[in-house]
């Protein structure tokens, strides 16, 4: 499968802050890479160079077989953006915000019409095409938004952080519609600092910590970079600890842990699903009463913590102020 997107060795400086410190990645035609990191990582400066926003100090990036720098009409003739946050005019009904971005893309006033109608009916907007947007739900002006960045019906979408501020209902019936895109053959960069969305939508993920590529691969790589399956379980007695670590040598893949307060224990396994069947009866055969077990496979949340240091928090990311544009035009199109 050929590449959509190409980056190789990007910088970009913003005074004396690296924003991004010569990153490399590529995004399979017809996929989803997802940009994960906090808030300062350089996933918007990424987005913003690949949609000809922001040019990069060095290195190189390459959409659709277009240079990002070189031959920027062209990649914004085939692609789209949805910013972190919905760029509708509220003083427009809904309808009428896709017919003016369908006229910026130089559609005619009927095709734009016509346009207008399939992607409210898509997005599930029909009932509420006429009505200001200063009436729509947060959810209902993301999927405006979203909406109206497929306009022009781009083979690649950059979606910033699409679901920020979003309840979990709305922020599901994003995940189908990217789902749904995808499906229909659109190339998706998502950037996300929500683990789980990660997890759900892309097929590979890229994880960025202050300006740098600490990892990259698909979800379940990436887990399996931090360890394999773990075996977590709660002791009725404190007194069994010791026993309980015991019975459970021959069957763990690295040392356990116990938390004496809480009387926890947490046995590395390679086993999966069985590794807690063989648990339960070691644990049973030496008379030693449990209150919980479960077996626990590695998260992204361990991903991260392990390849940073630290959660996933919100740290402010340095972007010029005056060049967030929204999304983009047609070749000869102005922003």
């Amino acid at each position: 499968m050929s590449s959509a997107i190409e980056v190789s060795g990007l910088t970009k400086h913003f005074g004396s802050v690296k924003a991004l410190n010569g990153i490399n990645f590529e995004v399979e035609q017809g996929s989803v890479l997802g940009l994960l990191g906090p808030n300062g990582s350089g996933k918007t400066t990424t987005v913003r160079i690949l949609a000809t926003l922001l040019k990069p100090d060095s290195g190189k990036a390459v959409v659709s077989g277009f240079d990002v720098v070189e031959q920027h009409d062209e990649v914004r003739a085939v692609i789209g953006l949805t910013g972190q946050y919905a760029a509708v005019d509220e003083y427009l009904t809904g309808r009428e915000n896709l017919e003016l971005f369908g006229r910026l893309f130089h559609l005619s006033k009927k095709n734009a019409a016509k346009r207008a109608d399939e992607l409210l009916e898509r997005f599930d907007l029909s009932d509420a095409a006429d009505r200001g947007i200063k009436g729509y739900s947060g959810g209902m002006r993301r999927r405006l938004d979203l909406a109206a960045s497929l306009i022009g019906q781009p083979s690649i979408l950059f979606l910033d952080e699409p679901t920020t501020g979003l309840d979990p209902r709305s922020r599901l019936g994003m995940w189908e519609v990217i789902n749904d895109l995808v499906k229909d053959g659109t190339t998706v960069l998502l950037t996300t600092q929500y683990l789980e969305e990660a997890d759900q939508l892309a097929s590979k993920i890229v994880v960025l910590d202050h300006g740098n590529v600490i990892a990259q691969g698909t979800s379940d790589e990436l887990k399996t970079s931090v360890g394999g399956d773990r075996i977590e379980l709660v002791v009725a007695k404190s007194q069994d600890l010791a026993n309980a670590v015991n019975s459970l040598t021959a069957i763990a893949s690295g040392e356990a842990v116990t938390d004496v307060v809480a009387r926890r224990i947490l046995v590395p396994v390679s086993g999966g699903s069985t590794s807690i069947v063989e648990a339960v009866r070691r644990l049973d055969e030496s008379k030693i009463e449990i209150e919980d077990i479960a077996l626990r496979r590695p998260t992204l949340d361990d991903v991260f913590l392990s390849l940073t240091g630290h959660i996933a928090e919100e740290v402010t990311e340095e972007v010029p102020a005056g060049r967030g544009g929204r999304r983009s035009a047609k070749s000869g199109g102005k922003k």
